[in-house]
């Protein structure tokens, strides 16, 4: 019988042949331990690219946010470099950041603040990326707050110093004309956004439509000569009312009227014209002295610009300031509401302290309160919103340095006033002297403002422009658009 056996392998071959799947099973793990390395350095590099991206990210909303609160500052572009290199710390992370790009657009009310930042991997190198980039970028835009903003203009005859484009009044319109496009854009209305604007000179101009605004029959007898009354008005002289918001059914005015007098003012030949030259304080007339009239709350911004481009200096009469910001205040007074007719709608002023609205004054003047004497007139002073220096009714008869000290007190008083009821003020001097009674205006002016910051002294002038763009960057309220 024969017997077949089964032959195994030896132990030699045994050992040679897992000795033969060891070598493979090296080169296997070989081959998978790149992108084993790899996809685990992914996860670590890209985890530090995100850490990056979002400290990146929280620095930029922190730079364009304090850049636009100094939008038309001079140190903007610092402070946003400042307020980025405070929340990204240089080296955070290894990261190399490129400067920042700054770009604005005044038209969209934006202000858009980038960057990108580059960090070595360290692990990714083995797929052959070395270094990974991110990139950040915010834009701010206006969230524009609800606003009654009113502009109180002075438009005397010292406004007109300098002659031709460079004068005061055109720099003064010029500014106030870029503050209104600033807060437009380029839109030609805003959702309760309203604006007014009140030219003064010794007097204000309330329109000459408003009759019903007059004590009744005051307007009889009165001799306009070859015109008639253009709308200028008395300060009220029942007491206080002259610093109050009183509305016209309770405390009437008297029209203004400039009789003829032969020491300065000696008509009926008539030259009411505004000053457009040196010797222009010759002119005549019964309303001599009186400006365009106001411009009451309107959401347009075309109104408000014409209104604004017709400004000029006017002749005559001296400066109150006191009477600008008080017709201002009436502008923005829920006391009126319903009284001014027109283009501003019968639901406006709206009442003090209505949520999202903010209710705000700007005033400007180039002198000192003070009422003008012409050819040293035996009446003391020219006649103005307070009649002339001898009716007494700014506590003296003879003495302008007291008159001016007067009026100084009424326009803190109307300031104070109209701070209680939650009105912002902003006060700006544009050239006065740097005498006693210029002194004097400036402090006035400074104590009228809401706080220090909100008062602006333009020495000479060439900031005026300055002001008013840094102003306007106060009025934009704003948010992250991106």
């Amino acid at each position: 019988m024969r017997t077949t056996r089964l032959a195994l392998p030896g132990r030699g071959l045994t050992h040679r042949l897992w000795k033969d799947r060891g070598g493979a099973v090296a080169v296997v793990l070989a081959a998978l331990i790149i992108p084993l390395v790899g996809f685990v350095g992914l996860a670590i590099d890209t985890g530090r690219g995100q850490a990056v991206k979002a400290r990146l990210a929280q620095a930029l909303d922190a730079a364009a946010l304090a850049g636009g609160r100094v939008y038309f500052e001079g140190r903007r572009d610092d402070d946003i470099r400042m307020f980025f290199a405070a929340n990204f710390p240089a080296g955070f992370m290894g990261a190399r950041v490129q400067p920042l790009a700054i770009r604005e657009d005044l038209a969209a009310g934006t202000l858009t603040v980038s960057t990108t930042a580059t960090l070595d991997t360290s692990f990714m190198s083995v797929l052959g990326f070395g270094e990974m980039t991110v990139a950040g970028r915010t834009v701010v835009r206006r969230a524009d707050r609800g606003m009654e903003l009113v502009l109180v203009m002075d438009n005397t005859g010292s406004m007109y110093q300098g002659g031709g484009s460079g004068n005061r009044i055109n720099r003064m319109k010029a500014a106030a004309a870029e503050l209104v496009d600033i807060l437009y854009g380029n839109r030609e209305v805003i959702d309760n956004f309203w604006i007014g604007l009140v030219p003064y000179t010794a007097s204000v101009n309330v329109g000459s439509g408003r009759t019903s605004w007059l004590v009744p029959g005051s307007l009889a007898g009165l001799n306009y000569g070859t015109s008639s009354w253009k709308g200028c008005v008395e300060a009220r002289d029942q007491t206080g009312h002259d610093m109050n918001d009183t509305p016209p059914s309770q405390a009437p005015f008297k029209p203004f009227h400039f009789a003829s007098f032969a020491e300065d003012n000696n008509w009926p030949s008539i030259d009411e014209t505004a000053k457009t030259n040196t010797t222009s304080n010759n002119g005549r007339g019964p309303n001599l002295g009186c400006g365009p009239a106001i411009t009451p709350l309107t959401a347009s911004k075309a109104t408000v610009k014409a209104a604004i481009a017709n400004m000029n200096s006017w002749h005559r009469g001296g400066t109150t300031s006191n009477e600008g910001l008080a017709w201002g205040w009436r502008v923005i007074s829920p006391r009126w509401r319903g009284l001014w007719g027109g283009a501003t709608p019968a639901t406006l002023p709206l009442d003090y302290g209505t949520r999202l609205m903010d209710k705000v004054a700007i005033i400007l003047t180039d002198g000192k309160n003070e009422l003008y004497r012409h050819n040293n007139s035996s009446l003391g002073s020219d006649y103005g919103a307070f009649g002339r220096l001898k009716a007494g009714r700014l506590g003296t008869t003879t003495n302008l340095t007291t008159a001016r000290r007067e009026l100084n007190r009424r326009t803190l008083e109307i300031c104070r006033a109209m701070k209680a009821q939650g009105v912002i003020i902003y006060a700006i001097t544009f050239e006065v002297d740097n005498d006693t009674a210029g002194l004097e205006g400036k402090q006035t002016f400074r104590d009228c403002a809401t706080t220090p910051a909100h008062y602006f002294d333009n020495p000479v002038g060439t900031d005026l422009r300055q002001t008013f763009r840094v102003i306007a960057g106060r009025l934009g309220n704003l948010r992250l658009a991106e």
